[in-house]
């Protein structure tokens, strides 16, 4: 998706639908991100494309939220385990906390260094096909130059990050007794800090976190906490942080999380009293 994005959408239309000020751009970029079926990583490649496209901080902001937050299937699978309420609710909420995050992108008075790579520059001899190029440019090129894109820049751009993040949800996954901590200690109130930092570390998509979510739930979790965990597990991960700050710089890295995370656990606590 990346590189259809990179090579075959035009920088006029991103410009023109995701490049301007005002609510409008991000409000096309959650309800984008909302329906496609892809997880925190894919977003990752998916958000920087439309950044190099000319994109602005609000809506790449929606993206990086609605798009791995839920999907179709996400919203049927939540609503199998969990019920229609919480379904609902979830849903929603993501609609919502992606609008407030590209509105807090917008407010960020971010400029982007180029690093001159060939993938965040867009106007590298690389990507210079995406236009038309005096009208050289074939369907078959741009065939080639987003695969290119999406299996060689992309991958040296984000590659090292995301091998590094599934190292460590693995690494703590496997190392941490999930159960017995939640069953003696997070039970009640303590269950929203664990969230929080889980949702941070761990790699989950919308879609297979349900399950997790459900079981959490099970043992004793307190169902606000696992509100919390299924909106900011799919959206953060430690891989997603180290994208983050690597491609958008410490100061968006830490509004970005920090953001998420105090609207996911708002959110979580809010639907104890529905």
């Amino acid at each position: 998706m990346s590189g259809i994005i990179h090579e075959f959408i035009p920088e006029n239309w991103v410009e023109r639908y995701l490049g301007g000020k005002g609510i409008r751009p991000i409000m096309l970029a959650t309800m984008i991100g909302a329906i496609a079926p892809v997880c925190c990583w894919g977003s990752l490649p998916i958000a920087l494309s439309f950044r190099k496209k000319g994109a602005t901080l609000g809506p790449v902001f929606s993206i990086l939220v609605a798009t791995p937050a839920t999907s179709i299937s996400a919203v049927f699978v939540t609503y199998r385990f969990m019920g229609l309420k919480f379904a609902i609710y979830a849903f929603f909420a993501v609609i919502i906390i992606g609008l407030i995050m590209g509105s807090i992108g917008e407010f960020l008075d971010i400029k982007i260094t180029d690093r001159n790579n060939g993938v965040l520059d867009n106007k590298t001899e690389d990507s210079c096909h995406c236009c038309s190029c005096g009208g050289k440019s074939t369907f078959w090129r741009r065939v080639r130059g987003a695969l290119k894109f999406a299996f060689i820049d992309m991958p040296k751009e984000i590659g090292l990050q995301l091998i590094i993040g599934l190292f460590l949800a693995a690494l703590v996954t496997s190392v941490a007794p999930i159960g017995f901590w939640i069953k003696s200690y997070l039970a009640q109130g303590c269950g929203y800090l664990f969230v929080i930092l889980y949702g941070l570390i761990m790699y989950m998509c919308a879609t297979c976190s349900v399950p997790l979510v459900h079981a959490f739930v099970n043992q004793g979790l307190n169902i606000g906490a696992g509100m919390c965990l299924l909106l900011l597990g799919p959206v953060v991960s430690y891989a997603t942080i180290l994208v983050l700050k690597k491609e958008f710089g410490f100061k968006v890295l830490v509004v970005f999380v920090a953001s998420i995370a105090a609207l996911c656990l708002l959110t979580g606590y809010l639907y104890t009293f529905i």
